[in-house]
């Protein structure tokens, strides 16, 4: 392929699988686009599928922006398992036995759930304390004390319930930890749980309807690899 006269600039919505860290995502989209200057606007766990919003070129600027919007996950939370990262990738702490939950339980829990509220973040995630990572902390086994963090659920929907798997769709403000979410709900209901399952399906107006896999932006043209760049403008209006 022949080298791009100008460095691409835009918004890129990636498909991210399971496995991979949105880093790794962000090195092979530099790959393809030739380019250094190349960031995310909200991280997704290697656990976790589903939009990665990939800023290239000039649109970094716009990375705080983007960050700051309104998320959509699908999730499934397992009853029963309690871990120590709160989702599938952890140790388990808990085994506990999941007694008979009727599904009017499970909504209500949900809804108990919704508004205004502070989260304290998980030992196991990339927040900084001190200049460190809570998640390198956790590994030495050092737990430190958590500011709690002001988030909001606007909603909180039950999509099946089949126990002891709690499938749901939950649309809340930026930096909200869905595994905590899912161990907090289980906490309601009893047993405890853990997140076995999370996709980010939307981030504000854009959503995973117009994303692309990372197989299928390598099989792009240059051409069409720049077409596939979403404009600021579109992406967050008021940048």
């Amino acid at each position: 392929m022949s080298e791009p006269v100008a460095e691409p600039a835009g918004v890129l919505l990636v498909d991210k699988p399971q496995g991979i860290t949105s880093h790794d995502v962000v090195d092979s989209v530099r790959r393809l686009y030739r380019t250094r200057r190349v960031g995310h606007a909200g991280t997704l766990d290697p656990m976790a599928t589903g939009l990665l919003i990939v800023l290239v070129g000039k649109a970094t600027k716009a990375s705080d922006q983007l960050m700051a919007q309104d998320k959509e996950y699908l999730g499934e939370a397992t009853l029963g398992v309690v871990t120590d990262t709160q989702d599938a990738e952890g140790e388990t702490l808990e085994t506990n036995p999941v007694p008979e939950i009727a599904e009017a339980q499970v909504r209500a829990a949900l809804a108990s759930m919704l508004g205004d509220q502070f989260q304290v973040p998980p030992m196991h995630s990339a927040k900084k304390i001190g200049g460190q990572k809570l998640y390198d902390l956790a590994r030495k086994g050092i737990e430190v004390v958590r500011e709690p963090r002001a988030i909001s659920i606007a909603e909180f929907e039950l999509l099946s319930w089949q126990s002891p798997k709690i499938n749901f769709r939950v649309r809340c403000t930026k930096g909200t930890y869905v595994r905590t979410l899912a161990f907090d709900l289980g906490r309601k209901l009893g047993p405890g749980a853990h997140l076995s399952m999370l996709r980010r399906t939307r981030s504000g107006q854009l959503d995973l309807s117009r994303g692309h896999t990372l197989p299928q932006l390598g099989a792009m043209t240059d051409d069409q690899l720049v077409a596939a760049l979403v404009p600021v403008s579109e992406a967050a209006p008021a940048a």
